[in-house]
């Protein structure tokens, strides 16, 4: 994901895309974002009306918080976080609308392009990865699945993909708990 990333060029862009990854976000989600659901004493986000129009809490990495920083002071709209710049690039301070679905969706493609990765992923898959990513670091199911607003663990279970690694350390684990018997 970090390869992809760091190939969108348009700032608004890639923090966007960056914002989806790092807080496990649907891209609706990510682009109906405003200020006011920025917490940043608390490093949390505030989804409002996720699916099921279920609101919720995620943790908000600090460098995102810092790239959000970023992306605001280059609009500085009163309530959006990712404005639609408009045809001429020069309306997001003044924009009604947060930027079109295809416009990140294509960028997104762009990057992945540009990447020479030759998976098949699309923006959705951002959101698979940063389960599959957190859950390989150690996070547990039931973490993943408040943060990604899941009403099932067993759709949770879906994203977070098992990777050799994560089955690698779950043999260290295993190894480590049973090796006194």
């Amino acid at each position: 994901m970090r390869q992809i990333l760091k190939r969108v060029d348009a700032l608004d862009h890639r923090v966007a895309l960056i914002t989806l990854y790092s807080c496990g976000l649907r891209l609706g989600e990510g682009l109906r974002l405003q200020v006011r659901d920025i917490d940043s004493q608390r490093r949390f986000l505030h989804i409002r009306g996720g699916k099921g129009q279920r609101d919720r809490y995620v943790p908000l990495p600090d460098k995102t918080l810092h790239y959000l920083r970023q992306q605001w002071k280059s609009h500085r709209h009163p309530t959006l976080l990712f404005p639609a710049k408009g045809h001429s690039g020069l309306g997001a301070s003044t924009a009604t609308e947060p930027m079109c679905r295809t416009t990140l969706q294509r960028a997104f493609r762009l990057a992945l392009q540009a990447s020479g990765i030759k998976k098949d992923a699309h923006i959705h898959t951002l959101r698979h990865s940063y389960a599959t990513h957190l859950l390989e670091r150690g996070e547990n199911l039931r973490q993943l699945q408040v943060n990604l607003g899941h009403g099932s663990p067993v759709i949770t279970a879906r994203y977070a993909h098992l990777t050799s690694l994560c089955k690698t350390q779950h043999q260290k684990r295993l190894d480590d708990f049973m090796g006194d018997l």
